[in-house]
Formats: structure tokens, C-alpha cells, sequence
């Protein structure tokens, strides 16, 4: 397929070349009605290229199927069968993928480190949750994704769960054995679901983790805005195989979606897709040099201590480590990672991604360069 196109980002171009004039939402009609005092924080052209998904980018039946193309388009980018884009972020892509999986009073084995939508899901749909333990780590007290063997002892004493759900990487970059996890599911004709919200950039460079695709899962969900270059709320979930059915993940997620999706979400996820496709590996090669020299700087401070794989990985622990989370121990400080972090956005105006009781943590992306670093 041609990825040097970006059919949602043409179609949003063509609108504005045909100077139409919509009677249709939204109601500030390309920013004319919008008060300029908003305008001037949001810019002009957020405003201009908010419009309705059907009437600013395809007609009433959608018969020049622009959403449908560059779905098609960044299934082919990451090697899935199915792909599917979300507004409404990975929540509900997970939320979904969960409904398309089990039903009311069903069992679902889930990792106990599941997201808050998987809990909402969980409530929502009635699924009857069995929960699966992480592997946690009683000296650096910090809980890892649950292993193929924790699943597998699960299944064993709920042959009728539906499938399973584990979350991969987590928020601070570790992961599980996916295809270990994955082979026990399909042992039993079960399938996988992953979500890898913090992991959308993983198809891109083979130095990274591998992704849930490639390791045999059969839905991933992914946050493009996490680690990608999507706008906030930007979701995509992928699917391969046959286990579940396309045309039902499709109706879950029609039945949760908003009728309103924002094209600005579409056009962006769109235009990241093209970017990954030509210039992934690039990008994340750069990223992961720079992260790599971020933590050998970070780690030549005294107090400091930059976790990495002999620190995350290993028996009973993580299988893999995302570098570019770059957590770091303050513990000899005599604070707590809380502290340090409101301390720094305070002081410095740096805003950390996660914080706990002895750790902070910084997310390195493509966008990072030595200014950010340093």
C-alpha cells in the first residue's frame, strides 16, 4: 500500500480547497462563531479543521470510505489484519475489545494491574473478573506484569473464562513474555488481549520490545497520544485471526464510540501513521540513543539511580524493559518521588510521567531532542 498517502489529512486539505459552507455542526463553523479570545489561545486553525466527520470528509453513506482507507492503511503499517481508530481513547478501545471477547456473567482472566477502563469494562459489561496476580518485587516494592505461568494456572481452575487481558508494557516500561502468554491462550482456543497503551511506537524499530502483534496476540489496543504523535484522546486498536470476530469488535466499539469522533483525532493518527511508516525506524533510533545517553548522565549524579534491565528484568520479574521510560531512584534523598516531582514542575517547569513512593520517571519520545534532554 501506498503510505505516502494520508487519506484523512487529503480529504480535510480537499474541504477546504472546495470553500464549503457547512450547515451542519459544529456550530462555530470554522472558528467564525468562536469567541476570539479562545481563538486566540487554540489558533486559528484548530478551529478550521474541526468539521463533521461525514459532511467534511465524505458524503452521507461514506462512499469514498476515507476512514475506511486509512484504517486499511495502518493495519498494513504494523502488520495486523484489522485496525480500528477511536476518539474516545484506549478506554474504550479496551472496553471493546473486552465486549468483543466476553459477555454478561462470563469470566475474563485479567491482570490485577489493570487500567481503571478495564475495571469500568468490567462493571459496564458484568463480565465476572478472575483476577491474575503480577510478579512483584518485594525489594524494590514494584509490581510487574503477570507471566505465562500465572495465566496458565488460571485457566486451569477456570477452564470457562472466555479469554484473557494483560497490560504491556506497563507505565514504567516492562513487560511480559507476550508470546508465552499468548501460546497458553491459544493452547486452550482462547484469546489474547493486550493492552499496550504505552506501547504504540513498539512496531517501529527492532530494538525496542516486541509488540503484541508480533508475539501472537489477538486484539491489541494502543494509545497513539501516549508515546505517538496522535492528539489526546487519539486511540487505535488492532486485530489478527481469527478468534475474534472483526464485525463484532466492530459493533462493541460502535456501541460505546460517539457519534460526533473528531476528525482532528482521525487526521492526526492518519498523518502519525505515514510518518511511522517512512520514517519510523529513524525517528526511534535517534530517541533511543538519546535515551541511552540520558541514563548514563542521570546515572553519573550521586543519589541518583536510573533502573534498567538488571534492575526490572530477570526470573519472577520482567521479561523486557522499554528504555525510553527513564526511571529514576531518589530514595537516598529521604524523599518520596511525589514530592519530587511537584518540586520540579514548581521550580524547574519539568513535568515528569509517572511518580511514586521512591521513584520518578521521564518519557523519552521521537520528539525529544538534546534541548529537552538536556
Amino acid at each position: 500500500m501506498d503510505h505516502s498517502k494520508a487519506p484523512v489529512l487529503d480529504a480535510l486539505a480537499a474541504y477546504h480547497a472546495g470553500r464549503q459552507t457547512p450547515f451542519t455542526p459544529p456550530g462555530h463553523k470554522q472558528g467564525r462563531g468562536a469567541d476570539p479570545r479562545v481563538r486566540a489561545v487554540l489558533g486559528e486553525d484548530v478551529f478550521r479543521s474541526d468539521v463533521l466527520a461525514i459532511s467534511g470528509l465524505d458524503d452521507r453513506t461514506s462512499s469514498h470510505g476515507v476512514l475506511e482507507h486509512a484504517q486499511r492503511l495502518m493495519a498494513d503499517a504494523v502488520g495486523a489484519d484489522h485496525t480500528f481508530f477511536s476518539t474516545c481513547g484506549s478506554s474504550l478501545s479496551v472496553k471493546a475489545a473486552m465486549l468483543a471477547v466476553a459477555g454478561p456473567h462470563e469470566k475474563l482472566l485479567v491482570g490485577r494491574d489493570a487500567h481503571k477502563s478495564v475495571v469500568s469494562g468490567l462493571i459496564l459489561a458484568g463480565i465476572r473478573p478472575v483476577w491474575v496476580e503480577p510478579q512483584f518485587d518485594p525489594r524494590l516494592r514494584l509490581a510487574h506484569p503477570p507471566n505465562a505461568a500465572a495465566f496458565e494456572a488460571a485457566f486451569e481452575q477456570h477452564p470457562d473464562a472466555r479469554g484473557a487481558l494483560v497490560t504491556s508494557p506497563t507505565p514504567y516500561g516492562t513487560c511480559t513474555d507476550l508470546t508465552a502468554v499468548a501460546d497458553v491462550c491459544h493452547a486452550v482456543g482462547r484469546p489474547l488481549i493486550v493492552d499496550e497503551a504505552w506501547g504504540a511506537h513498539l512496531p517501529f524499530h527492532p530494538d525496542l520490545p516486541r509488540w503484541a502483534m508480533d508475539a501472537g496476540a489477538d486484539v491489541c489496543v494502543t494509545s497513539v497520544h501516549k508515546m505517538g504523535s496522535g492528539l489526546e484522546q487519539g486511540s487505535v486498536f488492532h486485530l489478527q485471526g481469527g478468534r475474534v470476530d472483526p464485525e463484532v469488535l466492530r459493533a462493541r466499539a460502535d456501541l460505546l464510540g460517539t457519534t460526533s469522533p473528531s476528525v482532528l483525532l482521525y487526521a492526526a493518527m492518519d498523518g502519525w501513521r505515514r510518518q511511522m511508516a517512512e520514517h519510523g525506524k529513524d525517528l526511534y533510533g535517534r530517541a533511543l540513543e538519546l535515551a541511552a545517553s540520558v541514563r548514563e548522565r542521570i546515572e553519573a549524579i550521586e543519589g541518583l539511580h536510573v533502573h534498567g534491565r538488571g534492575d526490572f528484568c530477570g526470573p519472577g520479574l520482567a521479561a523486557d524493559l522499554d528504555p525510553l521510560q527513564v526511571v529514576v531512584d531518589i530514595s537516598p534523598f529521604g524523599t518520596t518521588g511525589y514530592r519530587a516531582a511537584d518540586w520540579l514542575r514548581e521550580h524547574h517547569g519539568v513535568n515528569l510521567h509517572l511518580a511514586d513512593h521512591r521513584r520518578v520517571s521521564a518519557q523519552l519520545t521521537h520528539a525529544d531532542d538534546e534541548d529537552s534532554a538536556e
